[in-house]
């Protein structure tokens, strides 16, 4: 497929105002990156603030079991690593020259993606030419200031998903957070979809596309591939 895809990634590298590092979580980022690739789309990455894409250390680590090999092939991919060393700022984005915005996950996003004014101007603007979104795990973060040319927020009556405030919880990261993102999209009015703990699990409604977890990574970019193969998005 000759399209182009663009994906949005946090700049935020720490836990609030502690010391503890985060960012993109690995998986969440190599998953689909290698699979919308792997199906002959063009890929280009994005970040509020331009420039080194931070990762959780955490989704590099092998404490808890092999690597996905997403993340390997990652860690050997000396073309993508140059592109995750020179992310594009997200204000200096025409969002129309992409078919769809793809926005992974790590808890980086609850800070900045959240609230950084050119993260809500490119939803809005893949929305109002409907474009595909899909958001990944912590990635809804980034739809939740976006608003629609009558004020209201994009997410209220849609159905969405993403990371739990059970599994929140099960990290012991509840009270750490900003604020809970199941909680906070069920204010905006979206319906709320959630999977068991850790276990992929989906939702689409349209052109908005969201998964919880990262193993749900590549569920969403196959839903992702097979909405673009369809014929969405709308031509600008």
């Amino acid at each position: 497929m000759n399209l182009r895809v663009l994906m949005l990634v946090t700049s935020h590298d720490r836990l609030g105002d502690g010391g503890h590092p985060t960012g993109v979580w690995a998986e969440e980022l190599a998953v689909p990156y290698y699979a919308f690739t792997d199906a002959g789309c063009h890929v280009d990455l994005a970040s509020p603030e331009g420039g080194p894409v931070p990762f959780d250390p955490r989704s590099l680590e092998t404490a808890d079991g092999p690597l996905p090999a997403a993340v390997e092939r990652l860690q050997a991919d000396e073309a993508l690593r140059e592109k995750l060393r020179q992310s594009w700022r997200a204000a200096a984005i025409d969002m129309h020259v992409f078919d769809a915005l793809f926005v992974p996950g790590g808890h980086g996003a609850m800070w900045d993606l959240a609230t950084d004014p050119a993260v809500a101007h490119l939803v809005e603007t893949a929305f109002a030419s409907g474009r595909i979104v899909a958001a990944l795990c912590h990635g809804p973060a980034a739809l939740v200031s976006a608003k629609g040319p009558d004020g209201r927020f994009l997410l209220e009556g849609k159905h969405v998903n993403s990371f739990t405030d059970a599994e929140e919880d099960a990290l012991g990261l509840g009270d750490t957070v900003p604020f809970l993102l199941e909680n906070r999209l069920r204010e905006l009015g979206a319906f709320f979809e959630g999977g068991p703990n850790w276990q992929p699990y989906a939702v689409r409604d349209g052109n908005l596309i969201t998964g919880q977890n990262p193993q749900s990574s590549a569920l969403v970019a196959q839903q992702v591939l097979d909405a673009l193969r369809a014929g969405l998005p709308a031509p600008a």
